[in-house]
């Protein structure tokens, strides 16, 4: 059977929904939170020159950035054919087959294919003060910007990490010339940028909106992150926790004639909004009820972005709810077993490094309005589920105000 035909028949057996396999991505620098239930023994199954594994992606067409290293696939997601190792293929490859059916024409017409991914981000220390390229700037590198959203699940955070805390920022009294003159220093000794910036306690259960241009520092929770198709980076602080980190972190993502220019690096900071004297009213994001009754209660986590979207299910214990959406959307169970549709769900409590798991599913737009039905047998745990979602899911455009 083709390639093609295959993706078709699973699409039409399972009734516009698939089943993703665990799609973990290690990383060469900090330390591995190790809240991802992943198996003890599996956090540098790639081995040490990679790093641990401190990242699970959902929903991705995109490969990471993650240097020479890397398999070309490394970050892209596959779909789990019949719960067997040997069938799968690449959802990159389903999303460019099956086109409007899977994501609806809406995002097939603008986009050509699905736009966003979501991962877990779990580190045990803090990262680095850092920003994402803004599109015309990423774009002068072939790439595409990258605004992010975050969300803190309680249920993979039962231990805080190193620092709970958040840098998003600067000061609103700080210059740009005190900025430029920490990186400066980025050879030379440690920067301490971070002095110039606001850190906020990480609150579970809450979010925050990054656009490109925003520096931040994330603290040391695991962190629910959808964002925009890209992992552009500029990393403007070089010692965190006592690890160094080398200039090239600063200006990967530069054309090669910038990379001494930092003029052009300071070019990448959206700098009103950075200073913004009003920045958590602005980019918090506290949830939001999107529905509920007897069966279900349904939170927008993000929302008013412009891009992306996400929303948090709880199914009630020895509830059965339909779930309607407009749109698309991947989808990640945190917590409770039951069944997703046609396929049985159970959120992980230990996997191993290229198996398989029944947590993490795709919904075809079509499927999502005609709504999913989701059973929870618990009599006592309720099911919970986090969406991710491209810019049609309909979410809030407001923020609101305390």
């Amino acid at each position: 059977m083709s390639d093609a035909k295959l993706m078709l028949q699973t699409f039409e057996r399972n009734a516009g929904i698939l089943r993703l396999a665990p799609n973990f991505v290690p990383r060469g620098f900090s330390s591995a939170g190790k809240r991802l239930r992943l198996h003890p023994d599996d956090y540098f199954a790639l081995g040490t020159a990679r790093g641990s594994i401190k990242e699970r992606w959902f929903a991705s067409v995109i490969a990471a950035m993650n240097g020479p290293l890397a398999p070309p696939d490394e970050g892209m997601s596959y779909v789990d054919l019949d719960g067997t190792l040997g069938g799968r293929f690449l959802f990159k490859d389903a999303v460019a087959e099956l086109g409007a059916r899977l994501i609806g024409p809406e995002l097939q017409a603008r986009y050509g294919t699905w736009p966003m991914y979501s991962k877990f981000f779990d580190y045990d220390a803090p990262l680095f003060l850092h920003l994402h390229l803004g599109d015309a700037d990423a774009a002068r590198v072939g790439l595409q910007g990258k605004p992010e959203a975050y969300y803190f699940p309680r249920q993979l955070n039962s231990h805080p990490g190193q620092f709970p805390h958040t840098f998003f920022g600067f000061d609103p009294d700080v210059t740009r010339e005190q900025v430029k003159a920490r990186l400066a220093q980025f050879e030379t000794g440690d920067n301490r940028i971070t002095e110039l910036s606001r850190a906020y306690r990480i609150e579970l259960g809450t979010g925050w909106f990054i656009p490109p241009g925003v520096v931040h520092a994330p603290g040391s929770y695991l962190t629910y992150e959808p964002q925009w198709n890209s992992d552009v980076s500029s990393t403007l602080e070089n010692v965190v926790a006592g690890e160094a980190f080398p200039y090239e972190f600063m200006v990967k993502n530069c054309p090669e004639d910038k990379l001494r220019d930092l003029d052009y690096v300071m070019g990448l900071l959206d700098w009103d909004k950075n200073v913004d004297p009003h920045f958590r009213k602005h980019w918090f994001r506290p949830p939001v009820l999107a529905g509920q009754d007897e069966t279900r209660v349904e939170q927008w986590i993000v929302y008013a972005t412009g891009l992306f979207a996400g929303k948090e299910l709880t199914v009630l214990p020895g509830r059965t709810a339909v779930l309607r959406d407009q749109a698309a959307y991947g989808c990640i169970l945190t917590q409770g077993h039951g069944s997703f549709g046609g396929y049985p769900a159970e959120t992980a409590t230990m996997l191993r490094f290229g198996g398989l798991s029944s947590d993490e599913f795709f919904v075809s737009e079509a499927a999502a309005r005609t709504g999913v039905t989701v059973v929870n047998p618990s009599r006592t745990e309720p099911l919970v589920l986090l969406q991710h979602f491209g810019p049609n899911a309909g979410d809030p455009q407001s923020v609101p105000q305390a």
